[in-house]
């Protein structure tokens, strides 16, 4: 069966359901999440996208991000693709969600209400590499100049979101 995304309102209201490729083809807006993992030294967990991956192949990103199932809670969603991209699971938070628009040179169109998770780990990482190529801890610093000079490197997404989580990040860890 194919992968379906639940359509949202910009309030985050549920309209239905849509198979996947089809709501990037229509660039309807959809439900996701992106989840956000430090360690404590406050380094960010990037994850490099697998070259298989239908659109942003092999570009930098956060630590996992995806799409709830129909019927899926979206913070029990955020579990499920962490375990399953990077291979472990810790507490998440909900720190923000926003409404975003990223058209791909492929066709596609990333069009979604975004709930952002913040979490903490320290332990062992095993990235599935049908996911995900590479993945390092990176600080603020290191990835702000990366941005400013590499920013084709990141995902559209990331691009976006990075400035709202550094935000965060600095507020709720003073």
């Amino acid at each position: 069966m194919l992968e379906q995304v639940i359509l949202v309102n910009e309030a985050d209201q549920e309209l239905g359901f849509m198979e996947k490729m089809e709501a990037h083809e229509k660039a309807v807006l959809h439900r996701a999440f992106s989840v956000f993992i430090f360690n404590n030294a406050g380094e960010m967990l990037l994850q490099q996208r697998a070259s298989s991956k239908y659109h942003s192949a092999n570009l930098w990103t956060n630590t996992c991000c995806s799409h709830p199932k129909p019927g899926e809670d979206t913070i029990y969603a955020a579990h499920r693709r962490l375990q399953e991209e990077m291979g472990f699971d810790t507490p998440l938070e909900k720190a923000f969600d926003f409404v975003y628009k990223a058209p791909f040179d492929n066709g596609l169109t990333e069009y979604e209400f975004d709930h952002v998770f913040i979490g903490n780990y320290q332990g062992n990482i095993q990235p599935n590499p049908l996911e995900v190529k590479d993945c390092a801890f990176r600080t603020f610093e290191n990835i702000d100049q990366l941005i400013a000079t590499e920013p084709a490197i990141f995902t559209s997404w990331f691009l976006i979101a990075y400035p709202k989580v550094k935000a965060w990040h600095l507020q709720h860890n003073k």
